[in-house]
């Protein structure tokens, strides 16, 4: 199974692996969101990039526990960067849904922590 975190993205905002032209663009809202994943100390310590499609989720994170919330929050994240909706009701939905994922990611990072894992 293809992994790489830059193709599962690029599948998710409707764009086939073979169309590169908005690679740069999705490649920049891609490590912008691994930024502030980090932030809220998810994923490597040390932070983490991709630079092309050859970047797999399974070398970002093995914790499954984090991996669905992760891939959602950063499809909405690169989605509201790359390709906002101009539907107010959805743009404040995605928000929402963002916001909400973010808070969960907090939680499960702090529960983890108190548990010394």
């Amino acid at each position: 199974m293809n992994d790489s975190i830059l193709v599962s993205i690029k599948k998710l905002l409707g764009i086939t692996e073979e169309q590169t032209d908005f690679d740069a663009d999705i490649i920049m809202h891609i490590n912008t969101t691994f930024t502030i994943l980090n932030e809220l100390g998810v994923g490597p310590e040390e932070g983490f990039i991709i630079e092309d499609e050859n970047k797999y989720w399974s070398e970002y994170i093995s914790d499954a526990r984090k991996l669905d919330k992760i891939k959602t929050y950063m499809y909405l994240r690169v989605k509201l960067y790359f390709d906002p909706p101009q539907n107010s009701t959805l743009l404040e939905s995605m928000n929402r849904q963002k916001d909400e994922l973010e808070w969960r990611l907090n939680v499960t990072v702090e529960n983890l922590d108190s548990k010394g894992e």
